[in-house]
């Protein structure tokens, strides 16, 4: 459990994030044409993978959405939403630009949370770094590999995983080299990911091929 001195996030935030993950999620698997259960799995790994790797692979804990009671009715209404309205909800590009937002925050306050619980249970400085890009990152990896497709974090892209990690070393670098106490450490960590993250998408920054295609 984290004390009260360290970095925590506001419990509603937490429920919009795992809606909003989970809608996300949800209409991914609308497209692939899943039924409402399938569309349930889908929104339920996307909301709430990266927790589930986090405690159930590296912390051995039971992870939120089972400890708390308002995870899986949340996902379920995502679900449920994305059902009623999925003529519309293909139409709206705003949902993309509010998750692209959510995610901007969403992802490094989560991956400060998994950092946190790493360092209370005693993982090593790089494992500490690599529990908070799965965490981060983790909803993501498993939607992708339920629905088929190649996961989005080992594509070339707009910066993301790159930038993530970039974070988490600047967090480790922060508190435990430079001691500065965790909730700074931890917004300065968190604001230095959504600058990044929001210039890339709205400058269209890319990661490349590392073999790229041969000239024609």
């Amino acid at each position: 459990m984290l004390s009260p001195d360290e970095f925590q996030i506001p419990i509603t935030f937490d429920y919009l994030a795992v809606f909003l993950w989970a809608l996300s999620g949800a209409i991914v698997g609308m497209h692939k044409r899943y039924d409402i259960t399938g569309v349930f799995v889908v929104a339920l790994l996307s909301s709430t993978g990266g927790s589930l790797l986090r405690d159930g692979l590296f912390l051995h804990t039971p992870p939120p959405v089972l400890t708390d009671r308002f995870y899986i009715p949340l996902i379920l209404l995502a679900t449920i939403v994305v059902s009623f309205f999925r003529q519309r909800i293909t139409d709206m590009v705003f949902v993309d630009r509010v998750i692209s937002v959510i995610d901007a925050i969403g992802i490094p306050v989560f991956a400060v949370i998994g950092m946190q619980l790493s360092l209370s249970a005693g993982i090593s400085l790089p494992g500490v770094v690599l529990v908070g890009a799965v965490n981060g990152t983790g909803g993501g990896l498993l939607r992708d590999l339920v629905v088929g497709d190649t996961p989005v974090i080992l594509k070339p892209g707009q910066y993301l995983v790159s930038v993530l990690i970039l974070a988490c070393v600047l967090f480790v670098v922060l508190y435990e080299g430079l001691n500065v106490p965790r909730l700074y450490a931890a917004w300065g960590t968190i604001a230095v990911f959504f600058v990044i993250r929001m210039l890339s998408i709205r400058f269209n920054w890319q990661t490349y091929p590392v073999l790229r295609d041969p000239p024609v």
